[in-house]
């Protein structure tokens, strides 16, 4: 059964199409028009071994904001669409991620419960390009609040933003690819005492 999921989000600010297949290659097309967001979306395509489509067009000349944003609730919501019943998956992921100087250790439970726990470096560079170095924390807790997963993001230590940042995606890539894999041990089971995730 394929896992696919596809959303659109439209409102006066932004237009996104997000399609996400998590039994796919790691094969990306991104458009934002926000170039470093792009490369990091391109991390979780390539890392977490998804088929990734990502085309938005927002009010950039405003700022990125709005553009960043709601990408990451449509990312979120065609994740959680793709994990459909979560049956037979691991449902916990984790990895720790080290790029140069900076670590990101990232752990996720695909839960139905959002929250998140995040935590990097202050007195980080407050741009690279045109991604404003704030706006991970919230493209975090934008994906978070769609996916329904509970997600526990650690930078500890670290220089360089652009370093900094990517290690959490690239972390976070491998961490929701754990955990949305099919267990073969737990075919037809849903990883739950609850009955329901």
């Amino acid at each position: 059964m394929s896992r696919v999921g596809r959303v659109q989000r439209t409102t006066k600010e932004t237009s996104v199409l997000v399609e996400i297949d998590l039994d796919g290659t790691g094969k990306t097309e991104i458009s934002t028009g926000v170039g470093f967001y792009d490369h990091m979306l391109d991390q979780i395509g390539r890392h977490g071994l998804f088929d990734l489509t990502v085309k938005t067009e927002g009010d950039l000349h405003i700022d990125s904001h709005h553009t960043i944003e709601d990408t990451a609730l449509a990312l979120g919501a065609a994740f959680k669409q793709a994990l459909g019943d979560k049956v037979g998956i691991y449902r916990f992921g984790n990895c720790t991620v080290p790029l140069d100087e900076s670590l990101a250790q990232v752990t996720v439970d695909l839960s139905g419960r959002p929250y998140l726990v995040h935590t990097e470096p202050e007195k980080m560079a407050p741009m690279i390009g045109e991604y404003d170095t704030t706006m991970t924390r919230h493209i975090l807790e934008s994906f978070v609040a769609q996916a329904q997963v509970a997600l526990h993001v650690h930078v500890p230590y670290g220089r360089n933003a652009h370093h900094i940042v990517e290690c959490q995606f690239k972390a976070l890539a491998r961490a929701l690819r754990y955990a949305s894999e099919r267990d073969p041990r737990a075919v037809g089971i849903l990883p739950s005492t609850k009955g329901a995730l």
